[in-house]
């Protein structure tokens, strides 16, 4: 595409490591980059997929990283082609390996970049390989401006190995860790390009580091010198050496999120503003905080000693910044107390969120975040943002903030959570999942707090919901599951409390299958079969999927395991004796064949029936835990006939009734309301958030 006087219209589009990971961000990249296409012809500059560089230079791994490219290759490419790239991607290892061991680090750019050229062609887009190597003289712009300009051709996309170099002399050298930035820089130069791309995993320039202070936010605009300020600085979205080139050729510099491609971006140029931000270093033992833009000392000052933080040196840098230095393990104290002083209107702390499972219990979140918000803010000074949301069809991420569904990114959202999300957010597992408990620990350690309603998470064995305790104890983030027993009721809370101040269980009785609650409360005999009820149950969705999980007791398995492993007591699945209503072999029968079972079994449940209600009794699905006299815990789950003096006696519906006797408090102390409601869930979830 040419501009009003005829001239060819470029466009330089810089990809990081974390874009170009794996095969799903590949595409995410290509997408963009075939969107960009109907604007002119795109220069495409992409670092080496993430980790590359590191084990390059590190000379270790150097098979398994070949590995990844080969699956990248599998994943993209199919047929005659996936075995052409391959075999590429093989000759290029074999060169690596071959070259001088200082030049090895050259190869991670041209890897990704051979894959990214092929992938484009192979979708039916023109493009062309340049060789950085060959066209970017360390040393020389003339020649590297004379160099790029030839190397132009007729196509619509040139794909470039950012980082690497050529000398003087003929040989091979790099720009430094960093320099694929200042590649895409030197290109767009030489080239006059109206635009100037870096795409990160970040919605632009932050006024802070979002890992570090959660609170940060993207700043829209800001001139070359605020930009060169903050990288020189420490922040890490922008190598420093890339805005010189730009400034000297008034291109704009826009910072973008690849994750995010519509969300929050920054545009660099010569006639934005000269707003603040926030950036840190290490240096000689100190973290050197830097205020860009900012020589108020006196008010940084009061900030940090309000937060018990002693600064060690205030000083401006004669540049119009200050810089404090703060011992490293307040760093991240120090930042956020300066950016609530310098950059948030409220005293607040923003709580990043991430929920998993858009079925009943995660719409009611949402929809109860999005309705209490504001209420939220004004009483707890917690704002609320969901920046991820998982669901059937894949997940969205963006540190903005999550404002409708769009198109959801596939891959793997654990992993793309744990890069992004700054620590200290939650991951809410609204999910029934018997598996994703197995990215707990991985979440936790990277100081991801994790509220959960998915009762299968510790329903598992003994020592791996031990393991996911100590992640969370070792991390100092929080681990929340109050709703996987009893819905809104506080149930594990208040068990859990008296454990940890010594307290001693003695035993636990519990009426919290809503199903089976329901079903029995319902059931006379007369007026209905017992299979009826549990048909008409199915059907309103109150029953698992398959209602012979509720009837063998497996949901009031999961819940009394995790009630006595909160009390302290290391059950497991085994050491519970089961008395399902239904017997085993039904289990591998058709519904169909269930149910007509079920009908004939029902003068078996007329007669427990008549035989309860002749004793003034009711029947009740009963989870129980008593310690004995030897010190060992009984535990069973079983149909019982209850009095009325009993407290499950009067619970009506879906009804849920934890009794808890302990060595502090022998007289049962009774916990009981609704154990079933979507909106009730969410509202327990929220608590768990917000306490």
């Amino acid at each position: 595409m040419q501009d009003d006087k005829g001239q060819q219209m470029y466009r330089v589009l810089k990809f990081g490591g974390s874009s170009v990971a794996d095969a799903t961000h590949i595409s995410q990249v290509l997408d963009i980059v075939e969107a960009e296409t109907s604007l002119g012809q795109v220069v495409l500059v992409a670092s080496a997929i993430s980790g590359a560089t590191d084990a390059l230079l590190a000379g270790e791994g150097l098979d398994a990283l070949e590995q990844r490219h080969m699956r990248i290759i599998r994943r993209l490419f199919t047929g005659a082609e996936r075995a052409s790239a391959e075999e590429e991607m093989r000759g290029l290892f074999l060169s690596m390996k071959a070259a001088p061991a200082e030049e090895r680090v050259t190869f991670g750019e041209i890897f990704s970049t051979r894959i990214l050229e092929r992938k484009l062609r192979t979708d039916g887009i023109s493009a062309a390989w340049l060789d950085s190597r060959k066209l970017i003289i360390k040393g020389s712009r003339e020649a590297t401006v004379r160099n790029i300009r030839a190397a132009v051709c007729d196509v619509q996309v040139m794909v470039a190995p950012g980082f690497i170099c050529g000398t003087p002399e003929g040989g091979v050298s790099t720009l430094g860790r960093g320099g694929s930035d200042y590649s895409a820089a030197i290109y767009a130069a030489a080239l006059g390009a109206e635009s100037l791309q870096i795409w990160t995993d970040v919605p632009g320039i932050m006024t802070a580091n979002p890992r570090q202070v959660p609170a940060a936010r993207t700043i829209p605009s800001m001139s070359y010198r605020t930009a060169l300020e903050m990288a020189s600085h420490g922040a890490k979205v922008l190598y420093a050496p890339t805005v010189a080139p730009a400034m000297e050729s008034g291109i704009a510099i826009e910072i973008r999120n690849t994750f995010a491609p519509a969300g929050g971006k920054t545009v660099i140029s010569g006639a934005a503003p000269d707003m603040m931000g926030l950036a840190s270093v290490k240096v000689d033992g100190r973290s050197i905080i830097t205020l860009v833009g900012c020589v108020d000392a006196d008010t940084a000052v009061r900030s940090l000693k309000a937060a018990g933080i002693d600064p060690k040196s205030v000083k401006a840098d004669g540049a119009g910044n200050l810089e404090v230095a703060v011992l490293p393990e307040v760093e991240v104290p120090a930042l956020r107390a300066l950016h609530r002083t310098f950059f948030e209107t409220l005293p607040q702390k923003e709580i990043c969120l991430f929920v998993a499972g858009a079925g009943a219990v995660g719409k009611a979140l949402l929809e109860l975040i999005d309705r209490s918000a504001q209420s939220v803010l004004e009483r707890t000074g917690k704002r609320l943002k969901v920046i991820g949301l998982g669901r059937s069809g894949g997940y969205n991420i963006d540190l903005s903030g999550i404002r409708g569904l769009s198109t959801p990114m596939q891959g793997d959202y654990v992993d793309d959570f744990c890069r992004i999300a700054p620590r200290g957010s939650v991951f809410v597992d609204c999910t029934t999942s018997e598996t994703l408990y197995t990215r707990y620990e991985q979440l936790l350690r990277r100081g991801i707090n994790i509220v959960s309603s998915n009762r299968r998470s510790f329903a598992v064995p003994y020592v791996e919901y031990a393991s996911m305790h100590a992640a969370a104890r070792e991390s100092g983030a929080f681990f929340r599951y109050e709703t996987t027993v009893g819905a809104a009721l506080p149930v594990l809370e208040s068990i859990s409390r008296g454990t940890n101040s010594c307290e001693e269980v003695l035993a636990i009785e519990a009426v919290v299958s809503c199903t089976l609650n329901q079903i029995l409360g319902a059931y006379d005999g007369r007026t209905a079969t017992f299979a009826s009820l549990v048909k008409a149950a199915q059907d309103s969705g109150l029953t698992e999927a398959d209602p012979r999980a509720d009837l063998m007791g497996r949901d009031a398995l999961r819940k009394l395991l995790i009630l006595g492993r909160e009390a302290g007591v290391q059950l497991e699945a085994s050491d519970v004796e089961v008395s399902p209503l239904i017997p085993s072999n039904l289990g591998s029968v058709s519904l169909e064949q269930f149910y007509r079972a079920l009908e004939d079994m029902e003068p078996r449940f007329r007669e427990a029936v008549d035989d309860a209600l002749e004793n003034g009794c009711r029947l009740r699905f009963v989870a129980s835990l008593e310690k004995q006299d030897d010190g060992s815990y009984l535990s069973g789950i079983g149909v019982r006939a209850v009095a009325p003096g009993h407290p499950a006696y009067h619970l009506k519906g879906t009804e849920n009734a934890i009794l808890v006797r302990s060595s502090f408090h022998p007289l049962p102390i009774v916990i009981a309301g609704p154990g079933e409601g979507a909106l009730q869930a969410a509202s327990s979830i929220l608590n768990d958030i917000l306490r």
